[in-house]
């Protein structure tokens, strides 16, 4: 009897749709090139992994989600006897060990995916690493990459702008509150090696600009539910610019006032809330543990949330974000 034809390669990338995730994966396929199957979706699509079906023969790149929120799936895959490289900065619990996967975890508060990949890279294309962290609103880190990419100040601020831009772009409810799907928003990442390119001559990035700026101005309107020393709450109605600037304004908060930490809530349609909260950016610590405190909620120590809090956990919630023990504003 004829041996069995071994299985034939098939390679998948999947990640995070947000500016982390696609800057991530760029990098990645600007130094090893592949026809890959792109599985990708919205900031809150956090389970990608599951949407691969396991099988033999399968090179699977993960990036820039959460190890322990995509573990059953990441198993099954292993034991299908599929390979599986994986970069991640959030919570990963327990690294598996298995022949098949390379695991590249780090969840230091100044680091994200995009860096780790740059790392693996040897700072390949490290201007894209820039834009990942900023768009992940890394401020320190990202310029201090910005500045060993000899970026000059004026490229650092539209690096910055485009980070923002791209992530902006990967929150929202449903495909029909973004500008771009994020599978969209990577096919036209791939067309340029430069990010001061893509900003300077993708129209894409004139839409994502200029919607971004309108709907931070809607929320810069809504004045906090709670205000200390040490941090701040707001709350917003459900609306699809809401469900799209969540994170935006979230990290808009954080870089004003870097000292305090911030929560926004916004309204759902049943009733429920959805969070995005910073830890302080001068102590980027606790905003992970807050989270995975209530059902549902997880992310990295410095910006973290959760997708449906119950309305009868709010009165909670505000009261363990008070008790957290953030560090006091001194400029207050």
């Amino acid at each position: 009897m004829a041996a069995a034809s071994p299985p034939s390669v098939r390679y998948i990338d999947v990640c995070n749709g947000d500016a982390d995730g696609l800057c991530a994966l760029h990098q990645l396929r600007l130094a090893e090139p592949r026809k890959a199957e792109l599985i990708t979706g919205l900031k809150r699509e956090i389970g990608l992994l599951s949407q691969v079906k396991a099988e033999p023969g399968l090179v699977v790149a993960v990036l820039d989600l959460s190890l322990d929120r995509n573990r059953p799936a990441l198993m099954k895959l292993l034991e299908a006897g599929a390979s599986v490289l994986y970069f991640d900065h959030h919570y990963a619990g327990t690294l598996p060990q298995h022949q098949k996967l390379q695991a590249v975890i780090d969840f230091s508060p100044g680091v994200c995916t995009s860096m780790l990949v740059d790392r693996h890279l040897d700072g390949a294309f490290r201007r894209w690493a820039v834009v990942g962290a900023f768009g992940d609103n890394l401020l320190t880190p990202a310029r201090e990459l910005a500045k060993a990419a000899g970026l000059d100040p004026s490229q650092q601020e539209k690096l910055q702008e485009l980070g923002a831009a791209l992530n902006y772009n990967a929150y929202g409810e449903s495909e029909s509150d973004v500008a771009f799907h994020p599978r969209a928003l990577y096919r036209l990442l791939q067309r340029y090696q430069d990010p001061l390119e893509f900003h300077a001559n993708e129209p894409a990035t004139t839409v994502l600009l200029a919607r971004c700026r309108d709907d931070i101005a809607t929320a810069e309107r809504v004045a906090p539910s709670y205000e200390d020393a040490r941090g701040a709450i707001y709350k917003l109605p459900d609306a699809p610019w809401s469900r799209r600037v969540l994170g935006a304004f979230a990290n808009r908060l954080a870089a004003r006032h870097p000292h305090r930490a911030h929560a926004v809530l916004k309204a759902n349609a049943d009733g429920s809330f959805r969070a995005s909260v910073r830890a302080p950016l001068d102590s980027p610590h606790g905003a992970d543990a807050l989270c995975r405190r209530f059902v549902g909620g997880g992310g990295r120590s410095g910006a973290a949330g959760f997708e449906r809090l119950p309305p009868g956990e709010l009165d909670r919630f505000f009261v363990e974000f008070a008790q957290a023990g953030w560090k006091p504003d001194s400029s207050a």
